[in-house]
């Protein structure tokens, strides 16, 4: 039996795990950094964008939306593929369309990042999750673009039963549902300290 230690292992997997606990830590730090000033300030007044629910809602679609793709690639059925793939385009753009319109309403109630210590919180975790988002945006369009480049089902046949093209979607739909899941943590810790 093989050490644990001394396997070999797929080393795209490694490095998107290697990336994804690298942004657990950033994050983090930036988590206890906020409950530091907040245990030193007694409160930090934090309002959260209304929209910022509906921006969550799309993520989880999105990822919802991934699963039912992965399951219709590994059935071959690739016209559901190509629509479930599409769909979570649509919403991840949908989610960043929701993401400005939060940081429009923050600076319309005079909220920025000068005057407001909450208010640079929510504008660093939402824009440092917006530029993992963008990341996962661009690996998705190399997605569909190979999903669209296929139409025939013997050329969508050929392509799913490629090893490389099976590793592309699950290393993608692992780091989606580790972009949803970045989210949903970020929104409840701000929805917790939200006034």
């Amino acid at each position: 039996m093989p050490n644990i230690l001394t396997r070999r292992r797929e080393p795209f997997t490694f490095m998107l795990y290697l990336g994804m606990a690298g942004s657990c830590i950033l994050f983090l730090f930036i988590f206890l950094v906020f409950v530091r000033k907040e245990i030193l300030n007694q409160q930090i007044p934090l309002h959260l964008p209304v929209v910022f629910w509906w921006s969550t809602l799309s993520i989880l679609l999105s990822s919802l939306s991934i699963e039912f793709a992965k399951h219709a690639f590994k059935r071959e059925k690739f016209f559901t593929y190509r629509v479930s793939i599409s769909l979570c385009f649509a919403l991840s753009l949908l989610f960043l369309s929701f993401q400005f319109f939060g940081w429009q309403q923050l600076t319309s109630s005079g909220i920025t990042m000068a005057n407001s210590t909450s208010g640079s919180f929510i504008y660093i975790l939402s824009g440092l999750h917006i530029v993992h988002t963008l990341v996962g945006i661009i690996g998705l369009t190399v997605v569909i673009r190979d999903a669209f480049s296929n139409l025939s089902y013997v050329d969508s046949f050929i392509y799913s039963v490629n090893a490389p093209n099976q590793l592309r979607l699950k290393l993608f739909s692992i780091y989606w549902h580790f972009l949803d899941a970045l989210w949903l943590i970020i929104f409840l810790f701000l929805l917790y300290h939200a006034s």
